[in-house]
């Protein structure tokens, strides 16, 4: 039986690079196989020298938004029961039409991610300044390569904000249903962080260097560098898919933040420039999240308004 693997690639600016990123194997259809080791050379020799991606050790001048095109949907085992989760199953994937990305779930109905990851988009790939329908989007659950369930969406909250990236990146999506037995992990709001706080970033990206498929992976973090009024900064190896993300302490072992821009190479040992949207500034978010899980209409609430 074949299934379809998580494979994920960045976007490609012409039908020569989308012929060439081809074979590296991106978001393909398997049968449990893996790709040689030199066939996955030769294929990224060919997108380096016609200028569909990077040499390495090259990374991006500016941070960017770690969302990742998605390319098809997967086919879910349904043998697969949920009392094979495990306790890092609270780090979810988050496909959003042709955006993936990577959540944190922090009550059993109610999951963490970056705005930008539900913002809606135009044709063209342009974010506008809105935000998509929640039954668009689907939150896979599991961290292998194949997904073991999924479950839809009833409401998507966010600042007026924070539709790229930047102060207001994040959004709470309110799931259709529990999910008992699946492990939670707990938000800090009631302090900010602090400088040299370790951090330890965990999501569902791939980078175009990477020799496996998009699998939940716990990223080389390290400790704060810069804390703003809404962000905080560190060197991190992160890769296109783990915006969303979440940014967990070291020392505490709860949520500080989200995963919103790197500066990314193709490598995902590279660690560099990483943003990270501070949870702690957006209480309100929150309180109203709780409140829509208790059954309040979106529409009864005041609008999270950005400073």
């Amino acid at each position: 039986m074949r299934h379809v693997a998580r494979f994920g690639d960045e976007e490609t600016k012409s039908p020569a690079c989308i012929f060439l990123s081809e074979l590296l194997g991106a978001r393909a259809v398997i049968n449990f196989q893996v790709l040689s080791l030199s066939r996955t050379w030769v294929a990224w020799g060919a997108l380096t020298l016609s200028g569909c991606a990077r040499l390495f050790g090259a990374p991006a001048a500016v941070p960017v938004p770690a969302a990742l095109p998605n390319q098809s949907a997967p086919i879910l085992d349904e043998a697969m029961p949920p009392a094979l989760s495990n306790d890092d199953d609270y780090v979810v994937r988050i496909v959003v039409g042709s955006v993936t990305c990577s959540g944190a779930l922090f009550q059993d109905d109610r999951v963490l991610t970056a705005h930008h990851c539900v913002a809606a988009r135009a044709g063209n790939g342009n974010v506008l300044t809105h935000d998509v329908r929640p039954e668009q989007v689907r939150v896979e659950l599991g961290g292998d390569y194949l997904p073991w369930g999924e479950v839809g969406v009833r409401a998507v909250l966010a600042p007026s904000c924070g539709f790229i990236s930047g102060d207001g990146d994040l959004a709470v999506l309110v799931l259709e249903r529990r999910l008992v037995g699946i492990a939670t992990r707990s938000v800090r709001l009631a302090a900010p962080p602090g400088k040299h706080d370790p951090i330890e970033p965990i999501g569902f990206g791939r980078c175009a260097l990477s020799a496996d498929g998009v699998h939940r992976k716990h990223r080389a973090g390290g400790p704060i560098e810069l804390v703003s009024e809404g962000r905080f900064r560190l060197a991190a190896a992160i890769c296109p898919g783990d915006s969303g993300g979440p940014a967990i302490s070291s020392e505490g072992g709860d949520i500080l933040g989200v995963i919103s821009a790197s500066a990314m190479d193709g490598d995902e040992l590279t660690r560099d420039r990483s943003e990270f949207v501070r949870v702690d500034r957006w209480r309100s978010l929150f309180a109203n999240a709780a409140l829509v899980s208790a059954g309040t209409s979106p529409s009864e609430l005041p609008p999270i308004e950005c400073k």
